[in-house]
């Protein structure tokens, strides 16, 4: 899949607040003293990047979010806009920022992309840092049929980034959410930035009416048996589907992603279990008594709370994290596989697979 983007670090903005404009909500910090002054994250130059601070004092902005006055050497400028824009789930005020695409409004159509976008992108897995990973924990086979299942996709905004589509019941394409990983450790790449921006932004659709799906949400009408387990990141319901097959994962694209009443509706007449993050349990029981009130059976696990270490609560943790401390049979072939290749040939002419594990969660 071809997808032109911007520059991975530098992102340019007519519309930007100059610096001491104080009509803006969001601006960049006026000198006081060299302390106010900071390590640029592109160039490295000390006491010389000036941050966006929010004027309300309710938002606090990654260190990223700034200018480089280098303005010729280096030229970084990292908008709040842009910052919100490759973060639209953050739970920072969508509604109130007029520099932002809003949401679809209720009773409005939502607007779909060409299934031809994502087809183009189901393809060089060798070269998407996030299907290497997964193919160094459970082999390329288990890991290919897994992407495709979900549709995970490859994009090019950034080498060997992922895109994960949202698509709806009825096949549609809400969107996708390009993120970056990196291979090895299957973490999210955070510096010099937060590496996440969409499809639809990316295409610079005018007026594109965005209302979010769950990421998997088209699964349901092919799986209407097993229960649903419901987490925060696409690769956390990728990781967990291989671990515990018995339920459906889906996830909601962080903590307010998709979750609200309207995405709700597609869940009527499931058994729903809910897998908050670490600190984050007390906000989805809140969802947990809205999907009741629909009279959506659903639960809260306490599966994290339940084996999680101090420090684990501190890094809010989520099951994945937890999971992956686990080898799988799969897991335990593929290194077999490894020392001993022709055992490859074995297992493709007999089309075997390992039986899979399984963990047992509460039923609801």
């Amino acid at each position: 899949m071809i997808i032109n983007g911007r520059s991975a670090s530098v992102y340019k903005v007519d519309s930007v607040p100059k610096e001491g404009k104080m009509n803006y909500r969001f601006h960049l910090e006026k000198y006081k003293t060299p302390s106010s002054r900071h390590t640029c994250p592109a160039c490295g130059q000390k006491r010389i990047f000036v941050r966006y601070i929010d004027s309300e004092g309710s938002i606090k902005f990654p260190n990223y979010v700034g200018r480089c006055n280098r303005e010729q050497k280096c030229g970084y400028h990292y908008t709040p806009k842009q910052y919100f824009i490759d973060n639209p789930t953050e739970k920072e005020e969508w509604n109130a920022l007029p520099i932002l695409q809003k949401q679809v409004r209720e009773n409005v159509e939502p607007d779909y992309l060409d299934q031809a976008l994502l087809n183009k992108s189901l393809k060089h897995y060798d070269a998407n840092n996030l299907f290497l990973f997964f193919q160094s924990k459970f082999g390329c086979g288990v890991s290919e049929q897994l992407f495709r299942k979900y549709r995970v996709g490859t994009a090019n905004h950034w080498n060997g980034s992922t895109v994960f589509w949202q698509i709806d019941q009825q096949d549609r394409i809400r969107t996708g959410k390009i993120m970056l990983y990196e291979p090895l450790t299957g973490k999210r790449v955070k510096n010099p930035h937060s590496h996440i921006t969409w499809v639809h932004s990316l295409l610079k659709q005018e007026n594109y009416q965005l209302k979010q799906c769950f990421f998997g949400e088209h699964l349901l009408h092919e799986n209407k048996s097993s229960p649903i387990a419901i987490v925060e990141s696409e690769k956390t319901a990728l990781i967990a589907s291989i671990y515990i097959p018995q339920y459906l994962w889906i996830a909601t694209g962080g903590k307010n992603g998709c979750l609200t009443k309207d995405n709700m509706v597609v869940l009527k007449n499931r058994k729903v279990v809910l897998f908050p993050d670490l600190g984050a349990r007390e906000y989805w029981n809140t969802k947990s008594l809205q999907m009741l009130d629909l009279g959506i059976n659903s639960i809260v696990s306490d599966y994290l709370e339940s084996r999680a270490s101090k420090e684990e609560i501190e890094e809010g943790y989520d099951i994945a994290d937890f999971l992956l401390q686990k080898k799988t049979k799969q897991m335990s072939l593929h290194e077999f596989v490894a020392k001993n290749p022709q055992l490859q040939q074995l297992i493709d002419t007999f089309q075997l697979e390992p039986v899979r594990d399984k963990y047992h969660f509460p039923n609801v």
